[in-house]
């Protein structure tokens, strides 16, 4: 039995935050709509509005729509049904918006995927999904040319970043692709998405309606634990994040746009850049792969009214000055999440901002895949220097004691608890991790245990402090140790592993890892094999920046890894 089905008596939720929303904005209602509808929504409101730029290339919602009705047609006809499952491994550009809203209309899970992933990772994913289709780059053909007859995947379809450009543009990347990837074969199992919008007027095919409750996406979080796992999410919880959105960002209004930075297979980039705005009838600047170093020349071409990232990436603004007498003066907000921004950048950043005429401050949010990316955010006046603002209209926060789970009063340090109406259903067929992330107390509701800690203050400011268990935290991203020890252990030359995260200039943290080999082992050429067999089994930013032998790892007094010592480690592989 779920916990979600014991019957309860649930006591009212208290807000020390509530004088900064009006009673109806706290009990706010979410409409029995997908997000299909909301976008649907947006196109009746407003078809000649833009619905996503990609490049130069700008798409109003009537075509958006007309191009995601389409592609859920040839969907249907695939015989893909409500609660199926279907990875998209892509990143920013128009075909993973088509796709996404293509399957939330006919009621089939989207499972986003880190297009960088390694092999075994995209492997493990589809299976664990029991995923009936996978939609990925054309140039990531050889990452699943040897895998994908092992999982329940029935077809493979292709996709280019060139096929939404604009025919000089497209030519242009043709040519610089030449010869660059390997290229899949013509066959039934292999398919190139553009054929998704062929012969699908003649088609009678209805579509059942789906609401708030239907399950729609399947994000990847570490949890508390640190072991991947498939948050799935429900309609509710993006629907609840534009209402919300809607709410404290007055200024922004239809027309308005906002620059995805932030990648669609990470819960604040898929809900707040790319979601939000679509609800909204603002339009989303579709980037496919960001260049912090070109940002300032982005915001130049771009123009947008809102942008959202992670600390890095405002650091790589104020870094890089490529455009002289830059005017911001168009930019209405500037929100920082993923990370918690420093006292000292924050005040750097808004000197940036002043200095070139934009009269918003940036502000912090804070979140989490289980909550669906934001839970709390400061915004206009109603915010506290280093604070992650206030919970969301419909949120509450509490922080507990993590031995006796009793509430603690403002100011005093605990684990970070929230309940939402945007709160995961679960991790999709794990059981234990779900009844450990998402507990009832005493007072009747489900909360979600963060594992992050944190304090609150009188006037319901959250401060973040830390983790209760180990993770690193590079541009933004979450990463687990334990996750990453327990690859790097699986190669049959590894004794043992130890991650730790080391200073970065630009990333902020990196992994580095100490490994200790096995009997038998030793020298450059096994550190050559397992960086490849690393490479192979992690993503990207996963990989270790550097790699140290040691004859043993440092203990403390009580026989456990002495990661203190580990972290003033600078010394070279140990002798042979």
């Amino acid at each position: 039995m779920s916990i979600f089905d014991i019957f309860r008596k649930k006591k009212k939720l208290k807000a020390r935050w509530s004088k900064y929303y009006t009673k109806d904005e706290i009990n706010i209602k979410i409409p029995n709509i997908s997000l299909y509808d909301q976008v649907l929504n947006s196109k009746n409101k407003y078809p000649d509005n833009i619905a996503y730029q990609y490049f130069n290339k700008k798409v109003k919602y009537k075509k958006f729509v007309k191009q995601i009705d389409k592609v859920a047609i040839s969907f249907k006809k695939l015989n893909l049904k409500k609660g199926d499952i279907v990875t998209i491994c892509l990143p920013n550009i128009p075909e993973a918006l088509i796709s996404f809203y293509a399957l939330n209309k006919i009621g089939v899970i989207a499972n986003m995927v880190h297009p960088l992933s390694a092999i075994e990772e995209i492997k493990e994913s589809l299976i664990k999904t029991n995923s009936k289709y996978l939609i990925m780059l054309d140039m990531h053909y050889s990452k699943i040319k040897d895998t994908i007859k092992s999982t329940n995947v029935k077809k493979v379809i292709f996709t280019s970043p060139k096929d939404s450009m604009n025919i000089f543009m497209k030519i242009g990347y043709t040519l610089m692709q030449i010869g660059k990837y390997e290229k899949y074969p013509r066959n039934k199992f292999f398919m190139k998405f553009n054929k998704l919008y062929k012969h699908t007027y003649k088609s009678n095919i209805t579509f059942k309606k789906y609401g708030k409750d239907t399950p729609c996406v399947i994000l990847h979080s570490g949890g508390t634990s640190g072991t991947p796992k498939n948050v799935v999410l429900q309609n509710r919880a993006f629907i609840l994040g534009a209402r919300q959105e809607e709410i404290v960002l007055k200024r922004l209004k239809p027309g308005d746009c906002c620059l995805a930075i932030m990648p669609n297979f990470h819960g604040f980039g898929l809900s707040v850049t790319i979601h939000t705005p679509l609800a909204l009838g603002c339009y989303t600047i579709l980037i496919p792969q960001f260049n912090g170093k070109k940002f300032d020349t982005l915001f130049k071409k771009t123009r947008p009214t809102c942008v959202l990232g992670v600390p890095t990436i405002f650091e790589a603004l104020i870094s890089y000055k490529n455009e002289k007498n830059l005017d911001l003066s168009f930019l209405k907000y500037v929100v920082s999440g993923g990370d918690v921004l420093n006292k000292n950048l924050e005040d750097r950043i808004n000197d940036y901002l002043k200095d070139h005429n934009c009269t918003a401050k940036i502000v912090q949010g804070y979140g989490l895949s289980e909550a669906l990316a934001a839970v709390t955010l400061a915004f206009d006046d109603i915010n506290k220097s280093g604070s992650v603002g206030i919970p969301l209209p419909g949120n509450y926060i509490k922080i507990i004691n993590t031995s006796t789970r009793n509430e603690n009063p403002a100011n005093v340090v605990g684990e970070i608890c929230i309940n939402s109406k945007a709160l995961m259903m679960g991790y999709l067929n794990d059981d234990a991790e779900t009844n450990e992330a998402l507990q009832i107390h005493n007072d009747g509701h489900i909360w979600l245990h963060t594992g992050d800690l944190g304090y609150m203050d009188e006037d319901g400011f959250v401060f973040v402090k830390g983790r209760l268990k180990r993770m690193i935290i590079t541009s933004g991203y979450n990463v687990y140790p334990s996750h990453i020890e327990s690859v790097i252990e699986a190669h049959e030359a590894v004794l043992q592993c130890t991650v730790i995260g080391v200073p970065h200039p630009y990333k902020k943290e990196v992994p580095k890892a100490f490994i200790v080999l096995k009997d038998g082992y030793k020298g450059v050429f096994i550190k050559a094999q397992i960086r490849d067999y690393i490479r192979k089994n992690l993503a990207k930013y996963m990989i270790p920046k550097e790699i140290v032998f040691r004859k043993q790892l440092p203990k403390t007094k009580l026989g456990k890894v002495d990661f203190k010592k580990l972290e003033s480690d600078i010394g070279e592989d140990d002798d042979e």
